[in-house]
Parts: structure tokens; sequence; C-alpha cells
């Protein structure tokens, strides 16, 4: 591929020194850089997507129906634990001083779940490419057939993990109650009603009581981009109110992470994603489950 005759040349060098714009990247910033020495482009897509004839030139694979999740767990997508991740990074050569991107074939969907895992890991020079494959091929940029692949020499990544970042039921259940918390689920506002079925066997159906329903579609627009911030801001708060500490549930983890993206782009500090999510919650167990709206 040729880098297009409108890229800016002279920041080419610095595209592997961690000067993003922020958690969310245009297309234009990465075909400006695309190929530059210290950039990693990850394509994170899932299910159907992983099949896309087209792929952007040079990605390499984050599987996260794969290598990158915990299939030792009982929910899928499962955060796997910082040595194995580790391992992965280096396997896909990432180094500790590299720039990641991280693009998916729906547009803004998967890509926030592999972005949301490095920073949990410690890693905060990562972006999600806004509106993804779909946008990339809108404006007319290079496209390859070749699937998404890594054989070059090993990275030096090193998980470092913030606490906190991803929890667990028992933190999600004190958050319900907690008048300075708000648990928003990304799910469909049928699936949250119960009146739409889970896609995996054997879950309940509804919602946490107390938990609130933004579907993460809701944070893009119709070009499938991201909303201004003061979108994503207002959209938050109206549900959320005054509450600053948010809580993010969706199907299995994935696109919760939407959500927690959306949430970093408003503005919020104190986010944090499920990563059980309706996956675990949904089960046969004690954990409260209700159809109310």
């Amino acid at each position: 591929m040729t880098t297009p005759q409108n890229a800016p040349l002279e920041v080419l060098p610095e595209a592997g020194s961690g000067a993003l714009p922020g958690p969310l990247v245009g297309v234009d910033w990465l075909a400006g850089r695309l190929g530059a020495p210290g950039l990693v482009l990850f394509d994170a897509s899932v299910g159907a997507h992983r099949a896309a004839a087209h792929r952007i030139p040079g990605a390499r694979p984050f599987d996260l129906d794969g290598a990158l999740s915990d299939h030792t767990a009982p929910a899928p997508h499962t955060m796997p634990g910082a040595p194995e991740f580790t391992e992965a990074m280096r396997a896909l050569g990432v180094g500790d001083e590299d720039t990641v991107v991280v693009y998916d074939g729906a547009g803004v969907y998967s890509s926030a779940r592999a972005w949301w895992m490095l920073r949990a890991m410690g890693f905060d020079r990562a972006a999600v490419l806004d509106g993804g494959l779909p946008a990339w091929t809108a404006a007319g940029l290079p496209v390859s057939a070749t699937a998404p692949a890594y054989e070059g020499p090993r990275g030096s990544f090193t998980a470092r993990p913030r606490p906190g970042l991803l929890v667990d039921s028992a933190t999600v259940a004190r958050a319900l109650t907690d008048p300075a918390a708000a648990v928003l689920d990304a799910r469909t506002r049928e699936r949250f009603a119960g009146t739409a079925p889970e896609p995996r066997p054997g879950l309940r159906g509804g919602h946490m009581p107390g938990a609130l329903n933004l579907p993460f579609v809701e944070l893009c627009d119709r070009d499938g981009l991201m909303r201004p911030a003061g979108e994503l801001r207002a959209a938050f708060r109206a549900l959320a109110g005054e509450r600053e500490r948010l809580y993010f549930s969706c199907g299995s983890g994935v696109t919760a992470c939407v959500l927690a993206l959306g949430a970093d782009l408003a503005g919020y500090g104190e986010i944090a994603v499920y990563d059980g999510s309706w996956s675990e919650w949904g089960m046969p167990s004690e954990l409260p489950v209700t159809t109310d709206r």
C-alpha cells in the first residue's frame, strides 16, 4: 500500500510516541500514519465480522474469540490473567513504547473491548478507530484481502493490571445499592426488559434490579461514528443524573466497553466494566433479576 498523498509526513516518526489525540482516532489520523514504525494496528472483529472480505492493510489479529479470552472461565470473553495477556501481546509484537489503534468490522463494537482490556492492563497508548472498517472503506481508503496476521519479532509488552477497571458480580451488586453509583446495561431495550430471548442458552431474561438501560448503539450517529462529547455526556446524565461513578454491563463484557469509551470521551473518571456481564449474572443463581421497568 502507498501512503495517501495528504498524509502529514512530518508526523510519521511520532506515531509510536504515544501522542494520541485521545481514546478515539479518525480514519484520516490513521491513514496518515499507517505503516509507521511503532504503530500497531489491531483488528478486533468478532463473530461473523472476522470473515470480512477486506481488512485495513497491516492489521494484526486481536482475537477476542480465541487467545484473548480466558476459555477456562464460565462466561465468554472473560479477561485473561496478566501473564497470559502479556504473552499474547508479546507474541503479536507489541512493545511497551508502541502506539496501538484497534478497529473492528462492525464499526465501534468489539474494538472498544480490546481498548479497555489494554487500559485495564496498564497500557494507555491505545485508541479505537472511530467508525471502524465501515468508516475506513467509506472514505475510499486502501483495503487488503489478507487476513489479519503477524509473524514478526516478539514485543516487550508487560501487563501492569489496574484493579477496579474490570469488576465482578459482588462489586456490581454493591453498586446497585450505592446512591453515588449507577449501573448501565448496554443490551437492547428488549433484552433488558426480558421481552426478547437471550442469544445464549440457559440465561434468564430481564435485568439487574436498579440497573439502567443505555443500548450501546445509541452512542453512535447514523454514520456509525461516536457522538460528540457533549451529546455523550447528556446521554449519561439523562440516566445517571449527578452520579459520577459508572459501572457498565452487557451480554458478555464486549459492548459494555462501548459505554466505557463513551463515558471516557464524556469526561467521566470513575468507570468500570462488569467482566462477566449478563452471561454470568443471568445464569440460574441467587443473583436477583427483574423485568420491571
